[in-house]
């Protein structure tokens, strides 16, 4: 039986490879995908679109290097990762609702409207991978 800090293989490789994605989206950030990035920021915000899509870069590679080497903190890790995607989700909502096009693919109403559908997705790939969803469940019983 598999202690509560455990994941399995699956998980494990899962993982890795989200972790990976938010090192590079990350890297994105602050480099060739920038100025496409600044389309997510909400006006609303009242900091400049650059400071904020440079801050979030740097926290979407901390949170990836976090989640791929920081075993003993993995399950808080996917916590603060699926907190990460509940926060950045309004920025999707304003890109969809502007109508600003980004990334090339982005380029149509319907394209925003389906990218929005992937956010749960990210947030419970988060969760199961890291074991913080099984975790919680354990403290429950």
């Amino acid at each position: 039986m598999k202690r509560a800090s455990e994941t399995s293989r699956a998980q494990n490789i899962f993982r890795i490879l989200l972790a990976i994605f938010m090192i590079f989206a990350g890297f994105s950030h602050l480099t060739f995908n920038r100025v496409d990035f600044q389309a997510q920021v909400p006006d609303w915000v009242p900091l400049s679109k650059d400071l904020v899509v440079i801050l979030s870069g740097i926290v979407e590679m901390a949170l990836g290097l976090a989640l791929l080497f920081w075993k003993k903190q993995r399950v808080i890790i996917g916590w603060a990762l699926a907190i990460f995607f509940i926060l950045i989700f309004p920025g999707n909502i304003a890109q969809y609702l502007d109508r600003k096009d980004a990334f090339g693919a982005l380029d149509s109403d319907r394209a925003r409207l389906i990218r929005l559908f992937f956010q749960p997705v990210l947030i419970a790939w988060a969760l199961w991978s890291s074991g913080a969803w099984e975790a919680w469940r354990n403290s429950k019983k």
